[in-house]
């Protein structure tokens, strides 16, 4: 794969890592201060190979980082009742700061009935509707953890956001409305754009920042971009290898392609990906201060 012009490839890994590692800093202060490490569980129902690299990922990041890992991995059968009332414990257990339930979950469970169960404030994922109001206007709250990572990346590269125009691709709750709104927290001029989009190429074109989150491969081309534009590309797609028989990951833009054109972009893998666990743990230490009543000085995380 070609790594882009050089100094223009955006190092999501060495960035969540930087990441981590402030928030191992400040679990550290968090433990001495309250008296208890920062806790957060994650919920596992059935045997997705895919959920279980997940969690057992989250787990060991969690400890790494200094905090609690609560890991509830339930049969597949489990009745929604059952999933309600352990969410219902864990949003009174004082030692959990944080609760995520892994998605997807079995057919037979209404995975929004479980997500507007979990407690706003334990609420890492920032999933729940209260939080997405409360990012609508400007409240503090929690925000979905590939969004807000993506935000880390662009504020990292480009420094002040402000006047930017920026062209959001995908309009799902987890990425795409949210990215939007923490665009125009930064004073960003934001598009929302999607596969109705009448003439997406050149709506994407006048974009300074280009956020791919569609979920199709390779879709956004390199005469899709005005030249310097910083490029996040969302995407994990799994698509066939050279070799037979043996696949390879791809994002939603064409990365060799358009890293020729754009002045910064994100590589897949090793680009937005390692973000999101990082964040997860940076939002779960901020439950933690918030919970205890324990002073988080901004610039910490």
């Amino acid at each position: 794969m070609s790594e882009g012009l050089p100094g223009n490839r955006i190092d999501g890994k060495a960035f969540a890592e930087s990441l981590r590692l402030r928030v191992a800093e400040a679990a550290a202060h968090f433990e001495r201060a309250a008296g208890r490490r920062a806790g957060l569980a994650v919920v596992l129902v059935g045997e997705d190979p895919a959920s279980q690299v997940y969690v057992r990922s989250k787990g060991k990041q969690t400890l790494a980082s200094g905090m609690e890992s609560f890991e509830h991995k339930l049969p597949a059968d489990t009745s929604e009742a059952d999933l309600l009332a352990l969410v219902a414990r864990l949003n009174a257990d004082q030692a959990v700061d944080g609760i995520l339930v892994q998605l997807p979950l079995p057919a037979h469970i209404d995975e929004q009935k479980v997500i507007a169960a979990i407690s706003p404030d334990k609420d890492v994922d920032g999933f729940h509707v209260i939080n997405a109001g409360r990012l609508a206007v400007g409240q503090p709250g929690f925000v979905p953890c590939t969004p807000l990572g993506c935000l880390m990346l662009l504020k990292d590269r480009l420094g002040s956001l402000s006047g930017l125009d920026a062209v959001v691709i995908g309009r799902s709750n987890i990425v795409g409305k949210p990215m939007a709104q923490l665009l125009l927290g930064e004073s960003c001029t934001v598009t929302v754009a999607h596969s109705r989009t009448r003439d997406l190429a050149e709506v994407v074109r006048r974009a300074d920042i280009v956020v791919a989150a569609v979920g199709r491969a390779e879709m956004v081309k390199a005469d899709w971009i005005k030249p310097g534009a910083t490029v996040i590309d969302v995407g994990i797609n799994r698509v066939p290898a050279a070799e037979e028989g043996k696949t390879r990951l791809v994002g939603d833009v064409d990365y060799a392609g358009v890293a020729q054109v754009a002045g910064a972009i994100t590589p897949v893998p090793g680009g937005v990906g390692p973000m999101t666990i990082a964040v997860l743990l940076r939002n779960t230490l901020v439950a933690a201060h918030r919970n205890a009543g324990v002073p988080l000085a901004a610039e910490a995380l």
